[in-house]
C-alpha cells in the first residue's frame, strides 16, 4: 500500500537542545500508528513537523504525497490535526467555530453545515451547537476539536492525546470512532499515554525516548522482541507428574503445579501440536491450552527501562 506518511532522519533542534533526532517512520494507507513515549520524549514536536507547523532542522517528511517543507499549505489541507492544547475561541458558539474552520479548509457553506451536523451528532454534541465554547466541559471541548479535525475529511489524521480529559463513556466512543476511521485511503497517527488505547487501536507501535525511536513493530512483534517467546499455560485433568516424560524437546517449562504448567516455546503452532499429541498418546486428559496474555504496558516498560539503563 501507498505510504501516506514517510519520514527520513527527521530532526528538530531548538538552539543546542535536540528535541527530535533522526526519526524515520512509514505509515501506510489503511494503517494506525501509535506513537508512545514519556513526557518530553518528542512526540508532539514530531506531530507538529508532520503537520507543517514546525520546520525540521534536518531530514525530511512527506505527508499525503507532499513535502512538509516545500508544500506546507497542501500538507495542512490534507491533514486533520488534534493537538494537546486546543486554542479554542471560547466566546464563539460551536457552529460558528466549525463554520470558521470550514471556510479555512475551502468548504462551501452547504458542505460545512452537512458535515458539521453529521459529526456533532456522532460525538453527542448536536444539542450544544448554539452553546458558547467557554461553557463546554473539557471532554466536550476535546470532542469538538476532533470534529474540527475531521470536518474536511482528511487523508491523514494526527491525533495528540485524543481521549485526554474524557470520562470513560466518551473515551470509549472516541476510540471506537477512531477505529472506524481506518480506511484504505487514510493513515492515522495517535500519540497517547493510554497503553490500553494504543493496544486496542494500533496496527503498529513506535516508542520514542529522548527524541529517538527506540523500537517500532506490530503489537505482537513488540511483545515478542521485548518480552521473549510466547508463554503458554496447560491444564490437565488429574495430576501432571506422570506425564512430564512426554514433554517434547524444545519446550521450556517455567512453572508448574499439580494439574498445570507454564512453558515457553519458540514456534507455538508446531510445538503446541507436538505437546498435545504426546500428552494424548500418554493418556493425559488436557483441559485447556492457552497463551498467557502479556500487555503492551509490560513491553513498553521493558523498552523504556532498557533504554534508561543503557
Amino acid at each position: 500500500m501507498t505510504a501516506l506518511i514517510e519520514t527520513h532522519e527527521l530532526t528538530k533542534r531548538f538552539g543546542t537542545f535536540t528535541a527530535v533526532k533522526g526519526v524515520s517512520l512509514r505509515v501506510k494507507a489503511g494503517e494506525i500508528l501509535a506513537l508512545l513515549g514519556p513526557n518530553g520524549a518528542g512526540k508532539t514536536t514530531t506531530i507538529r513537523m508532520l503537520a507543517s507547523i514546525l520546520q525540521p532542522t534536518a531530514g525530511w517528511a512527506r505527508v499525503a504525497g507532499y513535502d512538509t517543507l516545500q508544500e506546507s499549505e497542501k500538507v495542512r489541507r490534507a491533514v486533520g490535526l488534534l493537538t494537546e492544547h486546543h486554542g479554542l475561541y471560547t466566546r464563539m458558539k460551536a457552529h460558528e467555530y466549525l463554520e470558521f474552520f470550514g471556510r479555512v479548509y475551502g468548504l462551501s457553506p452547504d458542505e460545512i453545515r452537512r458535515r458539521a451536523e453529521r459529526l456533532l451528532e456522532r460525538y453527542g454534541l448536536r444539542e450544544a451547537t448554539d452553546q458558547r465554547l467557554g461553557t463546554f466541559s473539557k471532554g466536550m471541548r476535546q470532542k469538538l476539536v476532533l470534529v474540527r479535525a475531521l470536518l474536511h475529511d482528511p487523508r491523514v489524521l494526527l491525533l495528540d492525546e485524543p481521549t485526554s480529559a474524557m470520562d470513560p463513556a466518551s473515551a470509549h466512543l472516541v476510540r471506537n470512532s477512531i477505529a472506524a476511521l481506518r480506511q484504505s485511503d487514510r493513515a492515522i497517527v495517535v500519540c497517547t499515554h493510554n497503553l490500553h488505547e494504543a493496544e486496542s487501536l494500533a496496527d503498529r507501535i513506535a516508542i520514542i525516548r529522548r527524541g529517538e525511536i527506540i523500537v517500532q513493530d506490530t503489537v505482537a512483534g513488540l511483545k515478542r522482541a521485548l518480552l521473549g517467546d510466547p508463554i503458554m499455560e496447560l491444564r490437565v485433568r488429574g495430576q501432571l507428574d506422570g506425564a512430564l516424560q512426554a514433554v517434547p524437546q524444545g519446550v521450556e517449562i517455567l512453572d508448574m503445579g499439580l494439574d498445570w504448567m507454564r512453558f515457553r516455546v519458540t514456534d507455538p503452532e508446531a510445538q503446541n501440536a507436538r505437546l498435545l499429541e504426546a500428552f494424548i498418546h500418554s493418556g493425559v486428559q488436557v483441559v485447556t491450552l492457552s497463551e498467557v496474555q502479556r500487555s503492551l504496558e509490560d513491553a513498553y516498560l521493558q523498552a523504556v527501562g532498557q533504554e534508561a539503563s543503557a
